[in-house]
């Protein structure tokens, strides 16, 4: 029998979880933990914990008691009150690594942080759990809530790199977290947002009590993850946030006011044990026999599991067919982003291509004795102009890459530089040459200050951040001064701008102001070039006869032997370009005291 999955890793990760058992071991935790409390403490809100080892995974369980949550949300004392990121930055700075360049500022429920705070101290031994095996964290009511939080904290404090498995957080019961900001801080970095599900049965009040009953659209609370929907009919799954908004209110079945714990508790012990080793996905099959498009058909099914369309109804009312047109359309956007999300590994595959290409055109040009920099300036030929189209490409998609890296939260974004800095760097060294010839090709000047892009100052920041001190260069490295690169990938501006000051002191039409700016600017450069030589930081290629810094030393040549940089003007560099001593650069024989 065929199966659609509509909402593929939100029905994928329910599935998984509700087929392999996890859901029923996650409530049989929840469940063990009640227990306990029941029999040693009277209900308070307070929030205990509990961690169990299984064989195949760790088990973190937080119990709060439900009547106590729902009634210190809605009768005060706080529990709908936000606490802002800001706030938090001064007295518990736990939460700051969520904030983004797009989203610099989130607020948390004050409740759910307060338990969270609570038991703070006792929780970084938890931790060291995530190396050994998997670790599932569940909760029920404000418990959920604070197993949120501590999910959220774990994942800034492991080192996801070298860990294998993510935590996995499933609450049942829980009330909403934060404001859309946390929503969408987290709901931006897929990874993140997969490890948290989030079990709701439609006779529970307090999943439902900081939503807007009139209005869900204009809820300050905004859900994230994925929402796993039951009614006595079935489940459902939804991650839009809106769609999830929407159906906690549609499903709510207006349980006794007086309801108290045990029947909260016994809804979703029997949801966890009716689900168990179940899969959640319907038959889709019957789906042909309608008359309405698939998807809609899809979204029609979910809801006849969670009660709010009956199978045989023949005519619904206008607010079925409203509720099914807003989610159907907020669905298939978030299906369209999914489809378009940003992939760097497959892209940086199909990137190889392009910077092969620049690989080869540095090399060609080499060889006919001028460097690709200045055979990119003064194009002649077709790969000139091909290479121009292959650098276009590349921009594009690295800029892509440092605006993806600036939206994660920090943790992730820093770890995504750090995994993708090499590459990065590999680009900055062949592209930017090429964008400084273009702009000084077309007249313009100070391009460090004025003309550099963007991405390029970020790429080169994250590098620094990662760079050892430099230290005086070994004997290998003037071994192999000959394949060397130029450090310093802004190389090219500099003699630009050199070749620019000569220009200046040559020219009559120069005052005096601008003649003494520029000598200063050319004492500057022959430093920061014989810098360069002494740490063998600098391609030979510069010496090439052909290349910008040689025409450069032949103009600044001829200032000097006219006496314009003063009389009997001597330097370190000067000497050195004047007895030919660079030739022995290439070979690693230059000794620059």
């Amino acid at each position: 029998m065929s199966q659609i999955h509509l909402f593929s890793s939100g029905l994928e990760l329910a599935n998984l979880v509700v087929s392999s058992g996890v859901l029923y071991c996650s409530w049989a935790a929840v469940r063990e933990l009640y227990s306990e409390v029941n029999q040693n403490e009277q209900p308070s809100l307070s929030v205990r914990y509990k961690v169990s080892q299984q064989p195949n995974c760790t088990t973190i369980a937080f119990f709060t008691w439900p009547t106590c949550s729902k009634d210190y949300i809605i009768q005060g004392g706080g529990g709908e009150d936000l606490v802002s990121s800001s706030t938090l930055k001064e007295s518990f700075p736990l939460f700051e690594f969520l904030c983004t360049k797009t989203t610099p500022q989130f607020s948390i429920n004050k409740a759910a942080l307060e338990l969270f705070a609570s038991i703070h101290g006792s929780l970084p031994s938890l931790k060291s759990l995530i190396d050994s095996k998997p670790v599932i964290i569940t909760g029920n009511s404000l418990g959920g809530s604070v197993a949120s939080l501590f999910t959220l904290w774990l994942l800034e404090n492991i080192n996801l790199s070298s860990t294998k498995t993510r935590p996995l957080c499933i609450t049942f019961g829980s009330p909403l977290v934060g404001d859309d900001g946390l929503q969408e801080a987290i709901s931006k970095y897929p990874t993140w947002n997969s490890c948290f599900l989030h079990v709701v049965s439609d006779h529970d009040p307090v999943p439902r009590v900081l939503i807007s009953p009139l209005n869900p659209i204009d809820s300050i609370y905004k859900p994230f993850g994925t929402f796993l929907l039951h009614s006595e009919l079935g489940c459902a799954c939804f991650e839009d946030s809106q769609s999830i908004l929407d159906l906690l209110t549609a499903t709510y079945s207006e349980g006794p006011e007086n309801q108290n714990t045990n029947q909260v508790l016994e809804f979703y012990e029997a949801l966890a044990q009716h689900l168990n080793n179940k899969v959640i996905c319907k038959d889709a099959t019957q789906l042909v026999k309608r008359n309405t498009k698939s998807f809609e058909a899809g979204i029609i099914t979910q809801l006849e599991a969670i009660g709010l369309v009956r199978p045989q109804q023949q005519q619904r009312n206008n607010g079925i067919d409203n509720l099914i047109t807003r989610t159907e359309r907020q669905e298939k956007k978030l299906v369209i982003l999914k489809r378009h999300v940003f992939d760097p590994s497959k892209k940086l595959n199909d990137m190889k291509i392009n910077m092969a290409y620049l690989e080869w055109y540095k090399k060609h040009f080499k060889d006919k004795g001028i460097g690709y920099y200045d055979s990119y300036k003064n194009p002649g030929n077709l790969s000139d102009l091909n290479v121009a189209g292959y650098k276009k490409i590349l921009t594009c998609y690295w800029e892509e890459m440092v605006d993806e890296a600036e939206r994660r939260p920090q943790k992730e974004g820093a770890s995504f530089r750090t995994r993708w800095l090499f590459a990065g760097t590999n680009y900055r060294r062949m592209s930017e040459p090429l964008d400084i010839a273009e702009y000084y090709n077309k007249g313009l000047k100070d391009y460090i200050n004025q003309g550099r892009s963007k991405h390029y100052k970020q790429l080169e920041q994250w590098l620094k951040e990662t760079e050892k001190p430099a230290s005086n260069p070994s004997q290998l490295k003037k071994q192999n001064v000959a394949s060397s690169l130029t450090e310093d990938f802004c190389f090219w501006a500099h003699v630009e701008e050199a070749r620019i000051s000569c220009e200046l002191l040559s020219s009559r039409e120069s005052s005096i102001g601008e003649k003494e700016s520029s000598k200063h600017n050319l004492v500057e450069f022959e430093n920061y070039v014989l810098s360069l030589m002494k740490n063998y930081a600098v391609s030979p290629e510069i010496f090439l006869p052909r290349s910008s810094f040689m025409l450069w030393w032949k103009e600044y040549e001829e200032i000097i032997r006219k006496g314009i940089m003063g009389a009997s003007y001597y330097s370190p560099l000067t000497d050195l370009m004047k007895n030919r001593s660079y030739q022995n650069y290439a070979t690693g024989d230059l000794e620059i005291p």
